[in-house]
């Protein structure tokens, strides 16, 4: 049976050096050729139909306690209080076990 050339498109895009020589230092010690990564993170936005992994905003920065109005204080203290109340808690034990296992801290 005749081997047929497989058709392929071209896609060019623009990165920064140190982005483009951390992903070639991973990719290498993978095995895996940039244009094959490139082909596999495509391919995977076929099959799950979107981007094949979460997209977030960064989150919210930290509540600054010396700059609010003490509305906003006593909002924040109410949302607080709300959370207690309903039992969406996190003991102090639990957060420092969390702390250890992620941070080693």
């Amino acid at each position: 049976m005749p081997r047929t050339a497989t058709r392929t498109a071209n896609v060019y895009t623009r990165v920064d050096p140190d982005t483009k020589e951390q992903a070639e230092k991973i990719l290498n010690q993978l095995g895996i050729p940039m244009s094959h990564a490139i082909v596999m993170f495509l391919k995977q936005v076929v099959i799950q139909q979107g981007i094949p992994f979460e997209m977030k905003l960064n989150p919210t920065d930290p509540v600054a306690v010396g700059n609010l109005t003490k509305a906003q204080f006593d909002a924040e203290m109410q949302m607080g209080m709300n959370d207690m109340a309903s039992g969406r808690i996190i003991s102090a034990d639990d957060v420092e076990s969390e702390m250890k296992k992620l941070y080693g801290v």
